[in-house]
């Protein structure tokens, strides 16, 4: 799933690959709130897994994020 998250990051928010560890924050990243928000988005039509942009705020790294979403893609 990282390298899922990775591949919507880097293709679809233009995010510099290099950047992307599970270990690095939205902010060593740069992910802004409206990146969040599309990443959201990206996150339902691509994988069709359902989680919010307030759920991706509150978590601190992409590891974090990958754990959310493979969480939710559990339930589906």
């Amino acid at each position: 799933m990282f390298e899922t998250l990775k591949d919507i990051l880097v293709g679809k928010l233009k995010v510099d690959p290099d950047r992307i560890t599970p270990e690095a924050t939205r902010e060593d990243v740069e992910l802004d709130s409206l990146a969040v928000v599309e990443l959201s988005l990206l996150l339902e039509k691509e994988l069709g897994v359902n989680v919010s942009d307030d759920e991706l705020m509150e978590t601190t790294s992409i590891g974090d994020m990958v754990r959310l979403v493979e969480s939710r893609k559990a339930e589906v």
